[in-house]
């Protein structure tokens, strides 16, 4: 029988099963899109220029925090998740389309 964080009898369905390693993966993609977008925000100050531009520093920053906002959520299981992974989506697509703008950088590009 399946239990449920070791205690014996507690069944789990395998829906509840896909439903929790969903939830992990979006934690972790949400954990390494923090970092990911702390990282470029750290190449884009040492690298100046256009790429410390307001808009594209503050799309990073938003993305970052966002990102780790909403695996604080999921985390702890807050009901609130998935309005805090709307606007994280929204808020990683308008990041994605801020770095690709910027040209001839390959770390912004990815």
């Amino acid at each position: 029988m399946a239990t449920n964080d070791g205690r014996e009898g507690v069944e789990i369905s395998s829906d509840d099963e896909q439903t929790h390693d969903d939830m992990q993966e979006c934690i972790e993609e949400c954990l390494n899109c923090h970092a990911v977008c702390t990282m470029t925000l750290q190449h884009c100050i040492a690298s100046g220029g256009d790429r410390t531009e307001v808009n594209l520093v503050g799309i990073l920053l938003d993305c970052a925090e966002m990102c780790q906002t909403s695996a604080n959520f999921m985390l702890r299981g807050s009901p609130y998740h998935v309005i805090t992974c709307g606007a994280c989506a929204e808020l990683c697509r308008a990041c994605e389309e801020a770095c690709r703008n910027v040209q001839d950088d390959e770390q912004l590009a990815h």
